[in-house]
């Protein structure tokens, strides 16, 4: 950290907003530079469990109104600097009226930028974002980087906050997934190279509008120094790249699942090539579809192309950073992903159950359906729509349904959808109830309408917060309920 970094926050009132691990993380770093650390909960309980120095100052309240009045309006006045959890809303009382009143308002991830060394011995930061496939991208990534021989931790919305990593400064380089939310409030981050995989709506209820996400999103290509890379199938990528302030001299870099042009990485006779580094474009041979055969349900043969365009966007990443060709094959083929992304957990005579629990957007569910063959996928769908519809996505995958099983407490916008425009296709509701007998009703509907060689597929297209603790535990409760059909 620079020393005049360092000296701006030492004595300075900081109020971290919202105690997740990033606010944690966030606030156990101001403390440790000196600042005079705020931890602010809209729970009292969150607070009293909160493992943090004694001398960390706590406030509650669980009226927002009446939050935001004891941190901006209190006897101590307003605060030097906010920073605020990922999950805190932009409409939040709090968060609204500190920008209102000039309060510098930061991420952890901008936190976590500021808090390194000056050049040139900053951490480089590779960074990514997308509505979909980050997670399994950034995994990718690390596992390149680390296959070059480099400390390169998965961090940011992945695995542990940034600040922590850089205080432990234990890392070559950062392997960093970002959400819209991160992204909403970081200001200064310059990566080495950047990316993001694709846009689509998603968390409109939180940023307002779906222009307000997209410039969210658009933020990862700002400073960027080296390489901006984008989807060639998403045009509204390289729009971001167009419109971005990156810094001289970085290049645009295009990824698609077609031979590349210069430029490039592509995909071509089964190689993933990369025409984009040197800049020459002389095609360089990064890896085969062998090497990724173990994220395919049935093999190469059966490798959905998002994965293979997640590839590209982590080799073009790991190259702009000059990893050798090598450590792509070698990085991707020790890869293994998390759980709840196309996950076969269970197999009842000619049906197989998958568990894509990740798929909380239309966009990731549409993928996943993608995946089945036509007319043989009895979909489970529905949770918490976030302000989604789902017209788009009922009209482009219709071909891929037997019969579809809808959860959530939310349901309307996907049951209008499905009347609209898979009419034919059996629906059925599962009432909501507990959270175990929910899962457990709805994969007993949809092993009575599956037939052989069908697949039973969680892929909601929807948050899971309704019933559910997270994804995970929805996934993990599809499992648990497909394992348990012959019992």
């Amino acid at each position: 950290m620079s020393p005049r970094e360092r000296a701006a926050l030492r004595g300075a009132r900081v109020v971290v907003a919202g105690l997740g691990s990033s606010g944690l993380a966030a606030a156990r770093a101001l403390h440790a530079v000196g600042a005079g650390v705020v931890a602010v909960d809209s729970s009292q309980e969150s607070l009293e469990r909160a493992d943090l120095p004694a001398d960390v100052a706590r406030c509650w309240a669980q009226d927002a109104e009446a939050l935001a009045d004891a941190v901006l309006a209190g006897r101590d006045g307003q605060p030097d600097l906010l920073v605020a959890s990922p999950g805190l809303r932009p409409s939040l009382p709090l968060l609204r009226r500190a920008l209102a009143a000039g309060v510098p308002c930061w991420s952890e991830v901008e936190l976590a930028w500021r808090l390194q060394e000056p050049a040139p011995d900053r951490l480089p930061w590779l960074t990514l974002t997308g509505t979909n496939g980050k997670t399994t991208t950034v995994g990718m990534l690390s596992s390149i980087l680390q296959a070059a021989g480099l400390r390169a931790p998965a961090v940011g919305n992945v695995g542990q906050p940034i600040t922590t990593v850089v205080l432990e400064a234990e890392a070559d380089v950062l392997a960093v997934e970002l959400s819209s939310f991160q992204l909403h409030l970081t200001h200064t981050v310059a990566p080495r190279s950047s990316a993001c995989l694709n846009v689509a709506p998603d968390h409109i209820d939180w940023h307002g509008s779906y222009p307000a996400y997209w410039s969210a999103k658009a933020k990862v290509f700002d400073r960027t120094e080296r390489a901006c890379i984008h989807a060639l199938a998403d045009p509204a990528t390289l729009e971001m790249v167009e419109q971005a302030d990156f810094q001289p001299g970085a290049r645009a870099i295009g990824v698609a699942l077609a031979a590349p042009a210069p430029g490039q990485l592509g995909l071509a006779d089964g190689v993933l090539l990369d025409r984009a580094f040197p800049a020459s474009g002389e095609p360089r041979h990064l890896a085969e579809l062998g090497d990724l055969a173990h994220l395919g349900p049935g093999g190469a043969e059966d490798l959905p192309g998002h994965v293979v365009a997640d590839a590209l966007t982590a080799a073009a990443l790991a190259r702009a950073a000059g990893v050798e060709t090598e450590a792509v094959a070698a990085g991707l083929r020790t890869y293994r992903p998390g759980a709840h992304r196309i996950e076969l957990v269970a197999r009842h005579g000619d049906v197989s159950y998958v568990d894509d629990s990740k798929a909380t957007n239309a966009h990731a569910a549409a993928a996943s359906l993608a995946s089945v063959p036509a007319g043989r996928a009895v979909w489970i769908a529905g949770g918490l729509a976030k302000g989604a519809r789902f017209e788009d996505l009922v009209a482009e995958r219709a071909d891929r349904l037997r019969a579809v099983v809808v959860i959530g407490v939310d349901r309307r916008p996907m049951l209008e959808a499905l009347a609209r425009h898979a009419p034919d296709v059996p629906v059925v509701e599962v009432a909501a109830g507990e959270t175990e007998d929910v899962m457990m009703n709805a994969v007993r509907a949809a092993a009575s309408l599956a037939r052989g060689g069908d697949v039973v597929l969680l892929a909601p297209a929807c948050a899971s917060m309704d019933q559910f603790r997270s994804y995970a535990h929805r996934g993990d409760a599809f499992a648990r309920a497909a394992r348990a059909l012959d019992e």
